[in-house]
C-alpha cells in the first residue's frame, strides 16, 4: 500500500495521555506541507497490551507515520517492532527530549503517565483565568477589571475573544472590551492600574472579508450595510486607533496573525511588563 494516497497520508498518534502534545507538535510540522493533508488516528490512553492490539490493527491496516509519547517500556518496543514489520517510521516524541534532561541533570525520570496533568496549582490557576475570562467576555462585568492581567480592547471582528480564551488557557486572566465609534469606553477603562491593555487593530479590509463570512455564517445580511461598508470600517479602524493613542495603550496589528501568534506576542508583552515592575520594585 502507497503511503500516500492522493494529497492525503495517515497520521498515527499513540500515548497514554490525553494526547495534546503530539497533536500541537505534529500539526505544527504538517502545516509546513501546504500540498499535504495527514489523516489523523488519535489513540489517548493507550496503557495495556490489549489496548495497543487495536491501534497496531489498525496501524497495519492503513499504514503511515507514527508518533507517539508512551512510557511504558514494552509497549514501545512492541510498536516499534510492528513499525518496522510493516515499514511505517516511527517517533517517540518525548524520547530523545527526556534522554537530553536525563545527561543534563545526571537524574532518572519518575516514568509517571501523564505527569504534566496533575491537578497542580498551575491546574488551578488555568481554570481561574478561565472562569474570569468567560465572565468578563465582550465588555460585560466592567466593574471587574482591575482584577485582569491583561485587557484586549478592539473594534468587531478583531479576535478578542478567542485570544482571551487562549490566553487564558495559558492561565492569564484576560478581559475583552468592544471599541464601538459613538458609544463611550467604560470610565473603569481610563483609570485601570494593574493590567496590561491591548489595543488589537486589524486592516479594513481584512475586517470586511471576516465580517462578511461572519454574516453568511448566521444568514444574516440585510440591515448590515454598514458593518462592511469600506469606508465605515475604515473609520471604525482610525476611531481605535486614536483612542488607543489618546490613552497609551498597547497597539497590536493582528492582520496577518493567527490567534495562537496573536496570544504569543501579548504574553511576551506581559512577561515583559512584569519584568519591569518587578525590576522596579526591587530598586
Amino acid at each position: 500500500m502507497s503511503p500516500i494516497t492522493g494529497s492525503n497520508f495517515h497520521l498515527h498518534l499513540v500515548s497514554d495521555s490525553t494526547g495534546e502534545t503530539l497533536i500541537t507538535v505534529s500539526r505544527a510540522v504538517a502545516a509546513q506541507y501546504a500540498n499535504l493533508t495527514p489523516v489523523e488516528h488519535v489513540y489517548p490512553l493507550v496503557r495495556s497490551q490489549k489496548q495497543l492490539d487495536r491501534v497496531l490493527a489498525e496501524i497495519e491496516e492503513t499504514p503511515g507515520i507514527v508518533l507517539f509519547t508512551l512510557l511504558e517500556k514494552d509497549l514501545v518496543e512492541r510498536l516499534e517492532a510492528k513499525c518496522q514489520e510493516i515499514n511505517s517510521p516511527s517517533l517517540s516524541i518525548i524520547g530523545p527530549v527526556m534522554q537530553l534532561f536525563q545527561a543534563y541533570l545526571g537524574a532518572s525520570t519518575i516514568g509517571r503517565v501523564g505527569a504534566q496533568h496533575t491537578l497542580n496549582a498551575d491546574y488551578f490557576r488555568r481554570i481561574d483565568a478561565l472562569n474570569y475570562t468567560m465572565m468578563h467576555d465582550d465588555g460585560q462585568h466592567v466593574e471587574g477589571l482591575e482584577e485582569a492581567d491583561v485587557v484586549l480592547v478592539g473594534v468587531s471582528r478583531t479576535s478578542k475573544t478567542p485570544t482571551s480564551v487562549y490566553l487564558a488557557n495559558r492561565g492569564i486572566r484576560t478581559a475583552n472590551v468592544p471599541l464601538v465609534p459613538g458609544i463611550a469606553i467604560p470610565r473603569q477603562l481610563e483609570t485601570l492600574k494593574k493590567p496590561l491593555i491591548v489595543s488589537l487593530h486589524a486592516a479594513p479590509e481584512r475586517l470586511i472579508q471576516v465580517r462578511q463570512n461572519r454574516l453568511l455564517s448566521i444568514g444574516s445580511g440585510a440591515g448590515n450595510e454598514t458593518y462592511i461598508d469600506r469606508q465605515s470600517v475604515a473609520d471604525e479602524v482610525t476611531y481605535a486607533r486614536r483612542l488607543s493613542a489618546k490613552h497609551d495603550w498597547v497597539q497590536l496589528d493582528v492582520t496577518r496573525r493567527s490567534i495562537e501568534e496573536t496570544a504569543a506576542a501579548i504574553m511576551k508583552l506581559f512577561a515583559d511588563r512584569q519584568r519591569q515592575r518587578q525590576a522596579e520594585q526591587g530598586r
